[in-house]
Parts: C-alpha cells; sequence; structure tokens
C-alpha cells in the first residue's frame, strides 16, 4: 500500500518559498518549486490552488509573479496545511455495503468508525504540535 505524499509535497513547497525569500533569490515560482520537488510545475501548482484557498499563500501576477506566504512560517502548522490539503481520510470503510444479514457484515462499520476517529484525531494533534518554521529548521539542520 502506497503512502499519501501530498503533505510532504506541501510543507516542502512552503518551506522552499520561504527559503528562496530569505536568500532573496527572486520569485517562488511554480517551476522553481517544482524543480525541487522534482515533480511537475502543475502538480505544485494544484497543491498551491488549495492552499491559497485555505489562505496559507498568495499569487502574484505580473512582472512579480510567483508565491508568497499568506503568514510566517511559525504560524503555519503542519495541521494547517494537512486540512488545506484535504486528503482523503487516512482509513476508509468498504467501498461497497457489506453483507448485512452477516454478523460481522452488519457489525464491523459501527465497531470501526470510532476507532478510525481517534486515529485521525490523533494524527491532527500531533500535526497541530509542528509548525513549518520546525520543519525548516530541521531541514536545515539535516544539510
Amino acid at each position: 500500500m502506497a503512502g499519501n505524499s501530498q503533505l510532504t509535497v506541501a510543507a516542502h513547497a512552503l518551506t522552499w518559498i520561504e527559503l528562496h525569500r530569505r536568500i532573496g533569490d527572486g520569485n517562488a515560482t511554480s517551476e522553481g518549486i517544482a524543480g525541487s520537488v522534482n515533480t511537475n510545475p502543475v502538480v505544485i501548482r494544484r497543491l498551491l490552488g488549495r492552499m491559497r484557498e485555505a489562505g496559507l499563500v498568495h499569487s502574484r501576477r505580473g512582472a512579480e509573479a510567483g508565491w508568497v506566504l499568506a503568514r510566517p512560517l511559525a504560524d503555519i502548522t503542519l495541521r494547517d496545511v494537512y486540512e488545506a490539503i484535504e486528503p482523503p481520510p487516512l482509513f476508509a470503510m468498504h467501498r461497497s455495503d457489506p453483507n448485512l444479514g452477516c454478523p460481522v457484515g452488519s457489525g464491523i462499520q459501527p465497531a470501526m468508525r470510532p476507532v478510525y476517529a481517534r486515529i485521525e484525531e490523533a494524527v491532527r494533534t500531533e500535526l497541530d504540535r509542528i509548525t513549518l518554521a520546525d520543519v525548516l529548521r530541521d531541514v536545515l539542520a539535516s544539510r
């Protein structure tokens, strides 16, 4: 089972925008971010578009075209990013209804829903503890 990399790519993009700003290397473009992530700029634009809707970034057009953070990295948590990109739930129920005539089929979803809800809340709580400033600090320390 493959993991979802959207949170990692989104955190990468946002920390890249901030580092790019700090070193004064011009505008943070989708192409520049995509080069760092090693993906297509369209992937970056889609992710940044969702983060713009959530108020995490702004885009500029014209001669100063590019992406800027809407607030400091220290004020953006991984939970903010996670919720902005709206990944699917970590765990899901059956794609089609199980056999409700079976004792397990009729009881599995009511048994699993609260478990999944607790797991999802634990993930959100942990993500809320980590800011993108923490991520950038750790990125720079690992070099």
